[in-house]
């Protein structure tokens, strides 16, 4: 019975949008509905010859920008409305490609380093079961669990770095702050997200590595504790951007409200003020562990580059490598299974930015909800 609805459902719901697509053509002018299907011909053959790398790519894109040029003179709407679909699309599509491209890559060495849990095969499981990453000898080794023991303290470090000074600058920023303080300390704040990562990286092995290399009696430069500083100063604009934007978002209502009934206004922001922004707040602290995970340039200057489990495993007074320090200092010069396993180490990372980003957005709907039941 329910499978008899859902498929009345269905075919209701294909006759609307096929009576749909009819109006669509009757009304459009024929002259538009023509530009439009040259334009999307040509965009899908400036596709298909970017990835088989056909000379006839370039005739395909003119060909394309030429229907835009002719729709967008004489059917401006209809024009911007096909552009916009198709750069959606085309955005899809890239993204898809990048994808599979990267977890294609990575198969190879997954696939000879197959391990097996009771009897089944596992791709990839000798990579996370040995500790060493030695791909120059006779029977190399490639093991993520080295440079991930270090994203994971570095990515720690930073958020206990970005998150609190991120959210109090924020509240600053937006509830405390004069006017002047504020238009001046805001620009200021996202100047810091314009300066290219290895400046950061280089002022941490110039500066902080060699006075930790002194007061810690290190033996070499690079430790995790500072490199996560420095990431985190480093995610600290985009953490108190958003958070700040969140934080505006609350109806002056509420705070109003709250100020009316003799808190004071530190006990508004704690009490209303942050729990009604926690789902903003929290998708800027997780942006800020994204881009910490990915920073590429400052950890690759400030560490040693030399795979190795630190022990004890919280010891962040050296640091020896991450998964991106490890991909920036080997892709030029490796190959073979070697270059696999920096595919492989960048599918890690996709990973847990993407887990990361479905976990904002998990979080922001269910504060949401909360939210709206107690209304």
């Amino acid at each position: 019975m329910k499978s008899d609805t859902y498929t009345a459902r269905m075919r209701a719901d294909i006759a609307r949008r096929y009576a749909r697509s009819r109006e669509f053509v009757a009304d459009t002018p024929s002259d538009a509905l023509a530009v439009g299907t040259l334009g999307t011909l040509a965009l899908t053959g400036a596709f298909v010859g970017f990835l088989t790398t056909s000379r006839f790519t370039s005739l395909a894109v003119v060909a394309f920008l030429l229907a835009v040029g002719y729709g967008w003179v004489r059917h401006q709407e209809l024009a911007a409305k096909g552009v916009t679909l198709a750069m959606t699309v085309s955005t899809v599509l890239i993204l898809s490609l990048i994808t599979v491209f990267i977890f294609v890559e990575a198969w190879p060495v997954l696939a000879d380093r197959t391990g097996r849990v009771f009897g089944v095969p596992v791709p990839g499981l000798e990579m996370f079961t040995t500790t060493q990453w030695t791909p120059a000898v006779a029977e190399p080794k490639y093991s993520m669990l080295p440079m991930i023991q270090g994203t994971v303290l570095v990515t720690v470090i930073a958020t206990a770095v970005a998150g609190p000074l991120g959210v109090a600058a924020a509240l600053f920023l937006s509830e405390i702050a004069p006017e002047p303080v504020r238009e001046v300390v805001k620009p200021g704040v996202e100047i810091l997200a314009g300066i290219p990562s290895i400046v950061y990286g280089f002022l941490g092995f110039t500066v902080l590595s060699p006075w930790a290399s002194d007061q810690f009696d290190l033996l070499g430069q690079g430790t995790y504790l500072f490199v996560g500083i420095v990431v985190g100063l480093m995610a600290l604009p985009t953490v108190v951007s958003v958070a700040e934007d969140a934080i505006n978002s609350v109806p002056e209502s509420m705070k109003s409200g709250s100020l009316a009934l003799g808190t004071t206004d530190w006990q508004t922001m704690t009490t209303i003020t942050v729990p009604a922004a926690f789902s903003g707040i929290s998708a800027a602290v997780l942006l800020g562990v994204g881009r910490a995970i990915g920073e590429t340039m400052a950890a690759t200057v400030m560490l040693r580059n030399s795979p190795a489990i630190a022990e004890p495993l919280y010891n962040a007074f050296y640091g020896f490598e991450t998964l991106t320090s490890l991909i920036a200092a080997n892709y030029g010069t490796s190959s073979g299974f070697q270059q696999d396993a920096l595919f492989v180490a960048g599918c890690i990372l996709f990973v847990s930015v993407l887990v990361l980003s479905v976990g904002s957005q998990l979080v922001e709907e269910r504060v949401e909800r909360k939210l709206g039941s107690g209304e």
